[in-house]
């Protein structure tokens, strides 16, 4: 992480005792309740901090160890159809998507936000992905091909809640 990150810390009177974090861009925003006292506040931002940076540093780094991580799943999961993408990379530029797949030429493109995400997520996403090389739309195929994915339902009610989250 280098430096120490801008962290933005959000109340929340729904909260009860869970808190999360995660990285928006050169940000870190931690979740936390609204009970909390200041030094509450300080020690869960600490320790948020510390298992973000514990989780990057096992995270795929590489766009190498990404596209490894790519066919792995696809192994795994879609087997029968073979996949071979013709590249997977973490990119900086996407901030309304986790992912996108261009199936004409066999690309996914992976936003860097999932870094600092948890592994099962990241491996949704890439396999949400790696779906569209063989089904380009969101249909009920699509998604029974993605449900392949034990976590899947979990994963994507994750993201929906760091999506809400970070549109206040």
């Amino acid at each position: 992480m280098g430096s120490k990150p801008v962290v933005e810390v959000r109340r929340s009177r729904r909260r009860r005792r869970t808190v999360s974090a995660y990285r928006d861009g050169e940000r870190v925003v931690v979740l936390i309740p609204d009970r909390f006292s200041r030094a509450e506040e300080s020690e869960w931002v600490d320790r948020m901090l510390a298992r973000l940076a514990a989780r990057h540093a096992g995270a795929a780094h590489s766009d190498e160890e990404l596209a490894a991580r790519a066919r792995r799943l696809a192994d795994r999961y879609l087997a029968e159809y073979a996949l071979s993408p013709a590249s997977v990379r973490w990119v900086s530029n996407q901030r309304s998507r986790w992912g996108s797949c261009t199936p004409e030429d066999g690309t996914i493109r992976i936003s860097e936000r999932l870094r600092a995400m948890p592994e099962w997520v990241l491996d949704y996403v890439l396999l949400h992905e790696l779906v569209h090389l063989i089904v380009p739309t969101h249909g009920s195929y699509f998604w029974a091909l993605v449900g392949r994915y034990p976590k899947s339902e979990r994963a994507r009610g994750y993201l929906e809640g760091i999506s809400a989250a970070a549109t206040g």
